[in-house]
């Protein structure tokens, strides 16, 4: 038969019956610490002759009460593995509040600022190295590793950018025809779509969809092997994990990220298409201006943006993968550190594009 908890007190006695357990003592917990309180100034004395069973909860409650009371409780009639879990209790340190949050620290960020620049400088050139030295180490990279990395991040990547090209495009140019048409020159939004896509949101856009899919997957893939010891254990064979891990990834994400901004400025270009002869106007002409104001020198000079991000977006996941450190928690934030750094690398080096391509009049 289930036996019930049952609490009283008598001036400072408090008497405890039946199983003294967790699932028991809640309803009665402020009960007993408030009678405890009663007794502050006096003798609290815990009668626990009727009590069946106790567990480290029950324990705790009588800790408690005898903080709350403010002196040591005696007591009455208590089982020897009870007052040995009580003391046992006892002999630990109370429990304290949580340390405050740490402030933000000027010297602590800019030192892990330059921690994670220097990181990427030697990063940066061992990548380099491991590329000089290819010629005597072409049996660590394997065609298979760089056709399967290749069809990871391009030919699956590319429906994504399809349909993120179409959209843009849509949405470029129903934002544009409108105050364009005030002033007379609807004709002229399909020049600006095609130009901004060619020369500016094709590769960026493309780098985005980059480091969302493919880099993080390096850093996961990387990062798993890192914790693994994977990576420890290609060492120990005597391969080099720079050449086998991280250059396949590398080339093969600067080979396929111009194709990916070719699909994503093809399928933006009919997404304008599609709105240009929607507002009445002929496919011929939408295609002359198109052809007349599009130079080869934009689109060239976005594949060459292309390159670069793909080159910055994979650099960026395999650094990421690599440095993973221990624990449940470490694949995962080395995945959000690849996204982010990814696109935030990207755009860093889009506004260094902006400035050569501006000096050297393009």
């Amino acid at each position: 038969m289930d036996t019930p908890f049952t609490f009283s007190a008598e001036g400072g006695t408090l008497r405890f019956a039946g199983p003294l357990e967790t699932a028991r003592i809640g309803p009665s917990w402020d009960k007993v610490l408030a009678a405890a309180v009663r007794a502050k100034g006096g003798r609290l004395v815990f009668a626990l002759g009727e009590v069946t069973a106790c567990d480290t909860g029950g324990a705790t409650l009588l800790l408690e009460a005898e903080r709350a009371q403010g002196s040591e409780a005696v007591l009455e009639g208590a089982d020897e593995r009870v007052a040995a879990l009580l003391d046992r209790l006892r002999a630990l340190p109370p429990p304290g509040r949580p340390p405050p949050p740490p402030g933000f620290n000027w010297r602590d960020a800019l030192r892990g600022g330059l921690g994670l620049c220097t990181g990427g400088i030697a990063f940066v050139g061992e990548a380099v190295v491991a590329l000089v030295r290819l010629p005597t180490r072409g049996y660590m990279l394997r065609p298979s590793d760089l056709l399967r990395v290749a069809d990871q991040a391009g030919v699956r990547g590319i429906p994504l950018s399809l349909l993120l090209g179409v959209l843009i495009g849509l949405i470029l140019s129903f934002q544009s025809l409108v105050p364009m048409r005030r002033f007379g020159a609807d004709i002229y939004v399909s020049n600006l779509v095609a130009i901004s896509l060619v020369r500016e949101l094709g590769p960026l856009l493309a780098a985005v969809i980059l480091a969302g899919r493919t880099g993080s997957a390096f850093a996961a893939e990387i990062g798993t092997m890192k914790v693994n010891q994977e990576i420890d254990a290609l060492e120990t064979m005597g391969l080099d994990p720079m050449t086998v891990l991280v250059l396949p990834r590398l080339i093969a994400a600067v080979l396929v990220m111009p194709a990916l901004t070719i699909a994503l400025e093809l399928s933006g270009l009919l997404g304008m298409l599609l709105v240009m002869v929607g507002a009445g106007f002929p496919p011929v002409i939408i295609g002359n201006q198109v052809a007349y104001w599009v130079t080869p020198a934009d689109f060239y000079g976005g594949l060459v943006k292309a390159a670069g991000f793909g080159a910055v977006v994979a650099a960026v996941g395999c650094r990421a993968g690599l440095s993973t450190g221990l624990g449940p928690r470490a694949v995962g934030l080395s995945t959000t550190r690849a996204v982010v750094g990814g696109i935030v690398g990207t755009i860093l080096l889009d506004g260094l594009f902006a400035v050569l391509f501006y000096r050297l009049g393009l």
